[in-house]
């Protein structure tokens, strides 16, 4: 099957004409005041950018048009501990693929906790198999944080599907980050595609992908060589002390 075939999610549209206003929140966000579309990549699209510019916005905005649970999960979680997601997926154009998914999953680093509690709690009322088993069997809350993060990895996304990951790497060490490009590289294989908003030059370093940079000028895709992550992090490298001594003098 081509991969062409099996891109589930082809371009998200924002319907700018039905906005009510590019002053207010979240369309007065430097990266929601110019957008008109995106064309996503069939196998991995990359989301990076400052704190601030609404990378993590659209991403929520996508998975809450597709259907996901604004603090994360797959399509059959439905808690909410609170109410705090925007209206932009009332805003958003999916123009989906031929195929659909048969798996799916949005892993939120700043509310993963929440999915772990549910799924304690799921498994508490019973009724069928144990939700957790499909996670390594293992709670995640006996875990650590980056623990449980790879155990969704590697035993939760089954393939023919649909990823949504909003800056995995919080809880990873740059080794595990390393190991994610494997399991990356793995789900494309399964017939998967994954929307990634992240802050990790070695997590974006992964090749078959495109590369969308949001910045107050709006958002502009980029090589990596060409973004402001992977620039800092190699001059810091290549001149760490200089750099050090730039930064604790001033």
């Amino acid at each position: 099957m081509s991969y062409l075939s099996w891109q589930y999610i082809r371009r998200i549209n924002l319907k700018r004409e039905e906005v009510p206003s590019f002053r207010h929140y979240p369309f007065n966000l430097p990266s929601l005041k110019t957008l008109d579309q995106l064309d996503l990549h069939p196998k991995v699209t990359f989301f990076i950018g400052e704190n601030g510019m609404g990378k993590s916005t659209l991403l929520e905005g996508i998975a809450v048009a597709l259907g996901f649970n604004p603090e994360g999960g797959s399509l059959n979680f439905n808690f909410s501990t609170y109410d705090s997601h925007s209206e932009l997926a009332d805003y958003l154009k999916i123009i989906r693929g031929i195929e659909k998914p048969r798996d799916g999953f949005f892993l939120r680093a700043e509310s993963f906790y929440n999915v772990a509690s549910s799924i304690e709690e799921m498994d508490r009322e019973g009724g069928g198999p144990k939700v957790i088993d499909s996670f390594g069997g293992k709670s995640l809350h006996e875990q650590s944080h980056g623990e449980s993060f790879f155990a969704t990895f590697i035993h939760r996304f089954r393939g023919n599907g649909i990823y949504l990951l909003d800056e995995p790497e919080a809880a990873l060490s740059p080794l595990r980050q390393m190991s994610m490009l494997t399991r990356i590289h793995d789900l494309v294989n399964e017939n998967s595609q994954l929307i990634i908003a992240t802050h990790s030059p070695i997590i974006m370093a992964y090749p078959d992908a495109k590369i969308y940079e949001f910045s107050e000028d709006g958002v502009h895709e980029r090589k990596l060589e060409e973004t402001n992550h992977y620039m800092i992090m190699k001059q810091f490298f290549e001149d760490r002390e200089r750099m050090i001594h730039r930064l604790l003098d001033e």
